[in-house]
């Protein structure tokens, strides 16, 4: 019987499963849980034990049975056991409990999972996953930029990693490439003074996650036959992270394994054009802490607070707003998510997230706006 959500370490976790008849994963949509889940499913899928994943953009409610585990991953409520990233990323903890279930998980995905929480250096290195992502010689770190496409037109368009002038927009990528060739010092050398060229300071330490990238490798493409599609580790991260947002159904196929690569990569292609756009023409206000961006309806609002945040904010915290909702990115611990259900509530609404991230729906967005100011001040 599932009893009040708490993290559960990766023992107790395979512990739980391993007795299980019936398993049901509750997800929550974004890109480490989405990973997590796809490591502990294939694990499950290995011992022959039947699950149902699903993804929640907020917390869901659900009837539990003597007969069922239930999972929970980035999501609060009762659950037999209980992932998230407070303590480290949740892909990190589902690879140690496959593990420990006999399975084999694709250390790739973890190590995407992990790219999502990790430092602004783009490192990975200090994990299970990629101890045995470099003893396979899965992957490599080569000059170069995060991309999970070989066209780099496509690649650099599309990253939501990074925001230039020349983001979502192929044509203009095309052109800023013009003369790197196939040179990756070249072309991370250009990334980097583009997306310098109009950023705050913080803009040169945000795209450090961008640039030479941990590369897949032939062994990698091999051994992996999904998340070895993608060019790098960083690319499937972002794939992820898009998906997450914009198709969540899609995403959690790509993390259990399933072929939908090419539909993976239309939904990061048309999140990061309407986030892109978002940072681009939202009207921005600039108050005490806070950087408002008010933006058309449509646009990807997490990953675009992201980008406002690391690249366009000259405040510390930055705030998206679009109809009836919100999001927030924070370039340190702020208890976001507290702020922002705070300012929700007073606006007719509801709100959550962590010390960095946040999301809200309203009402009344004016309403929400004072409220958040007079949270953060």
């Amino acid at each position: 019987m599932a009893v009040a959500g708490r993290s559960t370490g990766a023992e107790d976790i395979a512990s739980t499963l391993r007795e299980a008849g019936f398993a049901r994963l509750l997800v929550a949509a974004d890109a480490d849980a989405l990973a997590a889940a796809g490591l502990l499913a294939n694990a499950l899928a290995q011992r022959g034990v039947p699950f149902q994943a699903s993804v929640h953009a907020e917390r869901p409610g659900v009837e539990t049975a003597d007969d069922t585990t239930t999972v929970r991953i980035g999501i609060d409520g009762p659950a037999d056991c209980s992932l998230d990233a407070t303590e480290r990323p949740a892909s990190e903890t589902a690879f140690a409990a496959a593990r420990a279930l006999d399975a084999d998980p694709d250390p790739l995905l973890a190590l995407a999972g992990r790219f999502v929480v990790g430092d602004e250096t783009g490192d990975l290195d200090g994990s299970d996953a990629f101890e045995t992502a470099t003893e396979r010689d899965l992957v490599e770190r080569r000059p170069g930029v995060a991309v999970p496409v070989a066209d780099l037109d496509d690649g650099l368009a599309h990253t939501t990693l990074v925001h230039t002038d020349f983001s979502g927009d192929p044509d203009a990528t095309a052109t800023a490439l013009a003369g790197c060739g196939d040179d990756g010092r070249r072309t991370a050398s250009m990334l980097a003074l583009s997306a310098c060229t109009d950023a705050t300071p913080r803009g040169a330490s945000a795209l450090g996650c961008a640039l030479n990238p941990y590369a897949v490798t032939e062994r990698g493409r091999e051994e992996t036959t999904v998340s070895g599609r993608f060019e790098t580790v960083g690319g499937l991260a972002d794939v992820l992270c898009a998906a997450a947002h914009e198709r969540p159904g899609i995403g959690l196929a790509l993390a259990l394994g399933h072929d939908v690569r090419e539909a993976a990569l239309e939904a990061w292609r048309t999140h990061a054009e309407r986030a892109h756009s978002a940072v681009r023409t939202a009207t921005t206000e600039r108050h005490r802490n806070v950087f408002v961006a008010r933006a058309d309806a449509g646009a990807s609002l997490p990953t675009a607070a992201r980008l406002l945040c690391d690249f366009r904010s000259p405040e510390s915290i930055a705030v998206v707003v679009g109809d009836g909702r919100a999001a927030g990115a924070a370039h340190d611990d702020a208890d976001l998510g507290e702020r922002m259900a705070e300012a929700a509530t007073a606006a007719g609404g509801d709100g959550a997230g962590d010390d960095r991230r946040g999301w809200a729906r309203f009402s009344d967005a004016d309403g929400f706006v004072t409220a958040f100011r007079e949270a953060v001040a």
